[in-house]
């Protein structure tokens, strides 16, 4: 790990920036700026079908409103494909990976029950573990590859000669505490897509590693996944950042703000008249 602290940015072009992914960015380029740090921005860009060159743009304008600054080149998860083969490979050298031809659907209907997502979990113990390889061998169907966790976390223990599966989460004082993480919790999860190089799950711990983060700051709708990220790392023997996940910023309901649901965009508060002043009051950083 790098002995200067290393933070980024990692929004996906998959629609406009809004108040959340606003509050995010800064949070962590201030935290950066405040240990004399490294600040980066990576557009993960793996999904084609959904990024645009569009939203890329915008981002950057967005970031450079706010006032921020980061280091060049920006890198694109589109062109690191070849990492992530690598990475794939390894586990398949474990025997930790295996085929599943079956749809979302079919996996929810056979009564599985949910991973922190809300996606239908895969394991040994539920039904759709066997993801309709049997019966699908030899037919030419597009499948994605998951990790089979027991034995995933098999050679993890070996690997940590005992240890706990752990990670290291600071408050915003930047106090830190161990805590356990659970990657069961997320039965056999996708770590290839059926249309996609590579899942989020592994693309961003290996970019991470490449980038050298040391502090990764993001949502606490991504504290869960920090139980998969973790397993990942261990059994990739990819060095261990430190997290931060911070509060969201919600709608007047409660809500997360989301693209989905299209919230508000940080151009459309822009064109509206909003200073980044105005944008950092909002998002209680005034």
């Amino acid at each position: 790990m790098s002995a200067r602290p290393v933070l980024r940015f990692a929004p996906t072009p998959n629609g406009e920036l809004h108040l959340g992914h606003a509050f995010s960015a800064l949070v962590g380029f201030e935290q950066a700026r405040a240990w004399g740090g490294r600040f980066l921005l990576r557009i993960e860009d793996l999904d084609s079908q959904r990024s645009r060159a569009r939203f890329v743009t915008g981002i950057c304008t967005d970031l450079a409103w706010l006032g921020l600054t980061w280091e060049e080149p920006v890198v694109f998860q589109s062109r690191r494909t070849h990492a992530y083969r690598a990475a794939v490979e390894r586990l398949r050298a474990m025997d930790l990976l295996y085929p599943c031809f079956a749809t979302r659907r079919e996996i929810a209907a056979a009564g599985a029950a949910a991973d922190p997502d809300g996606a239908p979990l895969v394991g040994a113990a539920v039904p759709g573990a066997g993801c309709g390889a049997e019966r699908r061998a030899g037919i030419d169907l597009p499948f994605a590859l998951r990790l089979d966790m027991h034995k995933a976390l098999a050679v993890a223990a070996r690997k940590l000669a005992g240890a706990p599966l752990s990670f290291s989460e600071l408050d915003a004082a930047g106090n830190a505490r161990r805590i356990r993480a659970e990657p069961e919790r997320w039965g056999n999860a996708i770590i290839v897509r059926k249309d996609v190089p590579a899942s989020y799950h592994l693309a961003v711990v290996v970019d991470d590693a490449w980038q050298a983060v040391t502090h990764v700051v993001r949502g606490r709708d991504l504290f869960a996944a920090t139980d998969l990220h973790r397993l990942l790392q261990v059994l990739l023997d990819l060095p261990e950042p430190r997290y931060r996940h911070h509060r969201l910023i919600t709608d007047a309901l409660g809500r997360k703000l989301a693209k989905s649901a299209r919230a508000t965009s940080l151009a459309a508060l822009r064109a509206s008249g909003l200073t980044p002043r105005d944008i950092r009051r909002r998002v209680g950083l005034a």
